[in-house]
């Protein structure tokens, strides 16, 4: 793959050691194009957060559906991701990424529109289905195109302000959709979603982004060629140690997220014998842990490996998870809260970062798609069993399971990498092969 360096982009200083001083959120910003692919990002994704929250008020509070209809909303929107993904990542090595997040942005502004003349749950269903089998194509597009126009001492720091971006937005996003559908209604979330896609679309054809791929690879259109495609990018992750400790780390992370997310609530009730006012401060504080975690990972991580960052944060988060499960009282809910954000964030970046620096460029659309199926088959199985769970072991013993979880994958983990050279070795030879 060959990247040019773009207008804007601020120079690289080294150590005395001569390896890449990182650079500062400040600096990242300073690139031009990494800015503009930023500023689509935060206007696309409160759109998204918009549409969903509007959503979930008309079915809610116009249409009086029930709890499972609204959980099937965001079961309807995960399942492509996580079927559709890996698949998707083998035509984005392939194609012309800028040309692909256009086209994806454009199709989903138009598909949004729909939800403006829906009448039925079903319609509802198939139009978040049909959005999240496009977005299926323009994560990866979007992590290749980080990837080209940020230097490798950068990524810590872009992907730290892409994390930013959503988990801001999605704190934002409830009140504001909450405030829309009071003065404009509920397709007024609608309406400016599909604007949000539209405006994406507009800030990334001023990108310049140039990244070659391999001719007989673009021109080779055979199922067989698709296939082999697949199956390297599916073995570098396996024989890769870092690669496929940390995508399970992820993993176990988003399923211990997304298994609390439904339960708080029942939590604070049952377990801390709360009202609505705790619910609603313990539930923001994993909130404003995400975000502070993002901002403040480049500077703690500085000078660590990567890979034991988000070690770290694994075992932070078993310990907040116990915490959680241990102690009854409300502030220390919070404070729990607030370290399982902080510590998710501490996983998060440094793996979307890893994940970057250590895939060959060829087949980081590959890679990055498997990524997002695994983040969407956890929140899937989060959403899914979490329930269940709760009902037959209670909602404390759940948590507790969950930390002793962390803890051991955290362990293995750690045995795992301690001396991954040659392994790592191994699998750079084996994808190549």
């Amino acid at each position: 793959m060959g990247i040019k360096r773009f207008r804007g982009r601020p120079k690289v200083s080294a150590t005395a050691a001569g390896s890449p001083v990182p650079l500062s959120q400040r600096d990242v910003l300073k690139i031009s194009g990494f800015k503009r692919l930023w500023l689509a990002q935060i206007v696309s994704i409160l759109g998204d957060f918009l549409a969903v929250f509007g959503v979930i008020n008309l079915i809610t509070f116009k249409w009086h559906g029930t709890p499972l209809q609204v959980t099937n909303v965001m079961i309807a929107f995960i399942i492509p991701m996580a079927i559709v993904g890996p698949l998707a990542g083998v035509f984005v090595d392939r194609w012309n990424v800028k040309r692909t997040m256009i086209i994806s942005d454009l199709i989903r502004a138009a598909l949004i529109l729909g939800l403006v003349f829906v009448t039925r749950l079903e319609q509802i269903y198939v139009l978040f289905f049909l959005v999240s089998t496009v977005s299926s194509f323009f994560g990866p597009s979007q992590s290749v195109t980080l990837r080209t126009l940020v230097p490798v001492n950068g990524l810590m720091s872009a992907n730290a302000l892409m994390s930013q971006a959503f988990y801001t937005m999605r704190i934002i996003a409830p009140a504001a959709a909450g405030l829309l559908v009071y003065w404009l209604g509920y397709n007024s979330c609608f309406y400016l979603d599909s604007g949000s896609f539209v405006f994406s679309a507009a800030m990334l054809s001023t990108i310049a982004i140039v990244r070659m791929v391999n001719a007989k690879d673009a021109t080779e259109k055979t199922v067989g060629s698709l296939r082999k495609d697949y199956t390297a990018g599916s073995r570098f992750i396996l024989t890769h140690p870092e690669i496929s400790f940390v995508m399970i780390a992820m993993m176990t992370a988003m399923f211990v997220l997304s298994c609390f997310s439904p339960l708080i609530s029942v939590y604070v009730r049952d377990q801390l014998h709360a009202g609505t006012r705790a619910f609603g401060i313990i539930s923001a504080m994993i909130g404003v842990g995400l975000i502070l975690g993002t901002q403040v990972v480049n500077a703690v991580a500085k000078g660590f490996s990567k890979k034991y960052v988000a070690l770290s944060g694994l075992f932070g988060l078993s310990f907040a998870t116990f915490v959680l499960a241990l102690f009854q009282t409300p502030w220390l809910a919070g404070v729990s809260m607030f370290g399982i954000g902080l510590a998710i964030a501490f996983i998060v970046v440094p793996v979307q970062t890893l994940m970057q620096q250590e895939t060959p460029p060829d087949m980081l659309g590959r890679v990055s798609s498997s990524f997002m199926a695994v983040f969407s088959l956890s929140q899937l199985l989060g959403l899914l069993l979490s329930g269940g769970l709760a009902n037959s072991i209670g909602v404390r013993h759940l948590f507790t399971s969950s930390a002793v979880l962390l803890v051991v994958l955290s362990g293995i983990g750690f045995l795992r990498l301690r001396d991954d050279k040659p392994a790592k070795e191994k699998a750079i030879a084996a994808a190549g092969s």
